[in-house]
């Protein structure tokens, strides 16, 4: 791991220098001048060969489990779930904003404010691990966690168990789908997971990969130039556009100084885990498909605009400080990575707990 974030962050180090330099053949070629003895500016490389396999696109899996993949996401938004009864999976990942939260940190049980923002579930089985700190292995820890988390679900398996086999209609579905065995922690967890794997969204950006140049905008295309060639694409890369390693929160200027300087618990990262000094401030790069939806942006939700977001993150991690007409055409190529929500991924209302059984979230 440690030669990995070493070769990523001299990646960022020299796209860094390289976008530089793209930046003062940009702002020459803007003049229509060049000095005399000046050797011709090349033509920009095309942009399919500027790309080439940094990214891989995504399509609607086929192997779900369509009935438990129902059974998940009556659970995913049934705040039975919950300790009191309040708080479902839905409520810090809504299909309305992302699979996200439109909050900056997550409110759990008793009102309760947690100190994380919330990643967004859609795509998260493209993630290599999961949460902020990269503390589950996978979708099924992913799931694990906040149920008995004292500040997010804060619910006991016993009692939470007892509570499902009260309602026919569940033991009837997980009859079907798991026979004797029924509603037990590790099938209550199986389905969740199963209706998390059919979150996929293929987007636009996914057409292009595809051999479509007309799927993308020319300032779309400009923005994806330009995410390049800035060295975005040093850690937001792959199948989900990030996702696929660590990062240290300020590689070149200090990010928390920039925010105001006091430093938090959660601000420590995958150190929270490890406790290995070289984790300080290291977070799992967050995947930036569907973006446009799951602001506010960062793991402490500080800032709002998908703009801010892009102009921060030049700045803190590779140096840049980018045009306005850049920051537009980044967030324009960013807003192409929003994505077709599957069919069955809202919870219709007929799907919902009966009344007096627990209230399941509001369908989306």
């Amino acid at each position: 791991m440690k030669i990995k974030n070493t070769i990523a962050q001299l990646a960022c180090a020299a796209a860094l220098l390289g976008a530089c330099g793209g930046e003062e053949s940009s702002t020459t070629a803007s003049t229509g001048t060049q000095p005399a003895n000046a050797t011709p500016t090349a033509p920009p490389r095309p942009l399919r060969e500027l790309v080439g396999d940094t990214f891989a696109a995504v399509a609607a899996p086929t192997d779900i489990d369509r009935d438990k993949m129902l059974l998940g996401r009556r659970l995913f938004h049934d705040t039975r779930l919950s300790g009191d009864g309040t708080v479902s999976c839905a409520t810090c990942h809504s299909m309305s904003s992302g699979g996200a939260e439109p909050r900056a940190t997550s409110t759990g049980i008793r009102g309760q404010i947690g100190p994380i923002n919330s990643p967004t579930v859609l795509n998260a089985g493209f993630n290599f691990v999961q949460f902020w700190d990269g503390r589950a292995a996978d979708l099924l820890e992913q799931a694990a966690g906040p149920v008995t988390n004292p500040i997010e679900m804060g619910a006991e398996w016993p009692s939470l168990l007892e509570r499902l086999r009260a309602d026919e209609t569940y033991m009837q579905s997980f009859g079907a789908s798991y026979g004797e065995s029924g509603i037990t922690q590790a099938n209550v967890l199986d389905a969740i997971v199963e209706y998390e794997r059919s979150l996929v969204t293929p987007s636009r950006f996914d057409t292009w990969l595809g051999g479509d140049d007309a799927a993308l905008t020319e300032e779309e295309q400009r923005g994806l130039r330009l995410f390049v060639d800035t060295g975005c694409t040093t850690c937001h890369d792959g199948r989900n556009v990030g996702g696929g390693s660590y990062q240290r929160m300020g590689l070149v200027q200090s990010y928390f100084e920039r925010r105001g300087g006091r430093v938090t618990e959660a601000d420590l990262g995958r150190f929270n885990v490890t406790q290995a000094e070289e984790d300080r401030h290291k977070f799992k790069v967050p995947t930036l498909r569907n973006v446009e939806l799951t602001g506010p942006y960062f793991h402490d939700g500080s800032e709002r605009e998908l703009a801010g977001a892009v102009r921060t993150m030049a700045q803190v991690q590779l140096g840049r400080e980018l045009a306005d007409a850049d920051v537009s055409a980044i967030t324009a190529f960013l807003r192409s990575l929003t994505g077709e929500l599957p069919a069955d991924a809202r919870l219709p209302e007929a799907a919902a707990p009966a009344a007096g059984e627990g209230a399941a979230a509001p369908a989306e």
